[in-house]
């Protein structure tokens, strides 16, 4: 009998923590505008997301010990955060477009290359990644690597310009107008290929 009572009371403080994660994460779309709710609803959203975080005890001290052992659980648990990666705030995609020159005055335009969908998705992921701050150490390496590899199938280039950034999609009302995406550079590199060649 003690037992189910022990159970019980897990499943019912685990289920609760869930609700309040998934709240929380609900609360603060609202609240930032991401969704189609009239702007009427963000400062009672603001204020819900404010209970919520309560719940989890994310007002606490951040050595308080009742807010450890939450954010503990929740991590060990896999509900530290709420589905909210899920659409309609699926972050915008980025691109990496490499500006060929060649010595006869020529430029021509092409994208990293892989071959089949795996090698796709893993070179997305690794777009996505390049634009996070904590990656900047290592965003010029590993762009000269994929410019490296396009330009050995183009060996007559000069000067490769790569250039990075996020595409815009347009919105409905944008689509509806015939509105394209828009591309928005981040940074670039240049990178004079055959001078590291004859080296």
């Amino acid at each position: 009998m003690l037992l189910k009572r022990i159970q019980a009371a897990w499943f019912g403080i685990h289920f609760f923590l869930v609700i309040a994660v998934s709240f929380a994460g609900l609360f603060w779309l609202i609240a930032e505008r991401s969704t189609i709710l009239p702007s009427a609803w963000d400062n009672y959203a603001r204020k819900a997301e404010l209970v919520a975080s309560w719940c989890l005890g994310k007002e606490a001290g951040a050595s308080n010990p009742v807010r450890l052992t939450i954010a503990t659980y929740l991590h060990a648990a896999g509900i530290q955060a709420g589905y909210t990666f899920f659409a309609p705030n699926v972050p915008n995609p980025h691109r990496l477009t490499l500006q060929l020159f060649y010595q006869d005055g020529r430029i021509e335009y092409e994208s990293p290359r892989v071959h089949g969908r795996a090698a796709a998705l893993r070179l997305d992921t690794l777009l996505d990644r390049l634009a996070e701050e904590r990656y900047e150490p290592v965003r010029e390496a590993v762009v000269k690597r994929l410019a490296f590899s396009v330009w050995r199938e183009h060996p007559e280039v000069k000067k490769i310009r790569a250039t990075f950034g996020s595409v815009n999609p347009p919105d409905m009302n944008e689509f509806e107008q015939g509105k394209t995406e828009i591309f928005q550079p981040m940074f670039s590199f240049d990178f004079s290929l055959r001078d590291e060649e004859q080296q």
